[in-house]
């Protein structure tokens, strides 16, 4: 009587793979039967959220192969516990170690179900899996990578807090290893700063589901960035890492849950919010605050002329206040989009003209940018910042222009020696060809 997976595999074969096996499914119903081949690196293992590369080859049990990422010649990639795969895939790679090769006995309703796959896996049956766990790595919450997600406790339904939304949560903040910040915490998301909660906790609590516990890694940028913290003795630009419990939360309204009035007079506590982020140098907690106002208003038609007036006055200067933020934290692209949204409106604002000048020049765009300043003198020709710019874009080009000059210069100075020794080359050549043609010649000629 055999075990191994990859050849038929009857009644008594597959008991006896169940005897030597290990149930992994939560229940113990013997869906997802382990059987380690090979052990992985003794250590962690993937959480839920987590994408993981896998190679896999599977078979039904009378031993005919239906898929095999090693043909192809490319390992698989998921987030593990998400359903984005089989339910015995999930359950079974959550299991595993790096390195580890196991075979998975999956019963139908962990696999391919009463439907089946037409043309490879008949209706109703249990499958084999060889799995190998390549690789995992946690679950990337931001387009520059400064805040990983691993899930060690799923949370319940599908609902999120949002911004505005009042969460309770448990918070346990350790850098290298050492726990600096272990509280329970309400706090309104969004404004986690007001309770000393880092940046990376207040943008990653909107991904989460009540009951959720989870790990949070965190680059500077959403730590505690290039000032440290002084009061949990953490030093400038170290990352670190929270242990986050979502114990509950109330959700914010949403747009449209409010109408035009309550959103005009929320929009009033949120630009006052942002401006004392701003003050205090917390650009990027201001930034969410100013883009809440932009959500509820930009879209907005108001009734009357005068509501018409307000929403226009509170669109334009949150996108103003969002363009000095992203000038200040270096996000120029950033600066010029929401600078050519306030001049959209009105062509000759000189904040907006201003701003988008100064992101362009510090782009390098040096006539964008001149040409910027100079509509803000021709809107207030009393602007000396504006004077003055236009003299830095001057001199910057002369510079730029100056630099260009050289370094091409010195190209083409190279290129020429680089001709020139190619020249003297060939005509060796040819002045050596013409010797010998002369000697074969005259050869040829004593020969006759």
């Amino acid at each position: 009587m055999t075990t191994d997976p990859f050849l038929p595999m009857d009644d008594h074969s597959a008991a006896a793979f169940t005897a030597k096996g290990i149930d992994v499914t939560p229940n113990k119903d013997q869906g997802v039967i382990k059987v380690v081949k090979h052990q992985g690196v003794d250590g962690d293992r993937p959480m839920i959220g987590d994408k993981v590369t896998v190679h896999y080859t599977g078979k039904l049990l009378s031993g005919k192969k239906f898929d095999c990422s090693r043909e192809r010649e490319e390992p698989f990639c998921f987030n593990v516990g998400k359903g984005q795969v089989l339910k015995a895939w999930d359950i079974g790679v959550l299991s595993m170690q790096k390195g580890e090769v196991s075979t998975l006995l999956c019963k139908p309703e962990y696999a391919y179900g009463s439907a089946g796959n037409p043309d490879r896996i008949p209706p109703d049956s249990s499958v084999v899996f060889e799995m190998e766990l390549l690789n995992f790595e946690g679950e990337i919450l931001t387009d520059d990578g400064g805040i990983i997600r691993r899930i060690k406790v799923k949370g319940d339904g599908y609902s999120n807090p949002n911004d505005g939304a009042s969460v309770d949560v448990h918070l346990e903040g350790r850098c290298g290893g050492r726990l600096f910040d272990c509280r329970d915490v309400s706090f309104v998301v969004g404004q986690g700063e007001d309770k000393g909660i880092p940046l990376g906790v207040d943008r990653a609590i909107d991904k989460m589901q009540r009951g959720e516990c989870c790990l949070l890694y965190l680059k500077p940028k959403y730590g505690f960035g290039s000032e440290g913290n002084l009061e949990y003795k953490v030093g400038p630009d170290k990352e670190i890492v929270y242990e986050v419990t979502l114990k509950d939360f109330k959700r914010a309204k949403e747009s449209w849950e409010m109408d035009l009035n309550e959103k005009l007079e929320m929009a009033a506590g949120v630009k006052s919010k942002g401006n004392q982020y701003f003050r205090a140098g917390r650009y990027q907690q201001a930034v969410i605050q100013y883009q809440r106002i932009i959500s509820w208003l930009e879209l907005e038609c108001g009734s009357g002329m005068e509501q018409y007036k307000s929403i226009q006055h509170y669109v334009m200067t949150a996108h103003l206040n969002l363009a000095l933020c992203f000038l200040r934290i270096k996000e120029f692209s950033q600066v010029v989009d929401n600078c050519n949204k306030v001049i959209e409106q009105d062509e000759s604002n000189e904040k907006a003209l201003y701003r988008r000048g100064g992101a362009r020049l510090l782009r390098n765009e040096y006539s964008l940018a001149m040409a910027d300043f100079q509509k803000v003198l021709e809107v207030n020709p009393s602007n000396r910042a504006a004077r003055a710019q236009i003299s830095n874009c001057q001199r910057m080009m002369k510079e730029h222009q100056e630099r260009e000059k050289k370094i091409y210069g010195g190209m083409f100075k190279k290129f020429a020696e680089r001709d020139s020794k190619t020249g003297r080359s060939k005509r060796r050549s040819s002045m050596n060809g013409e010797v010998g043609n002369r000697r074969r010649r005259r050869s040829q000629e004593c020969a006759s």
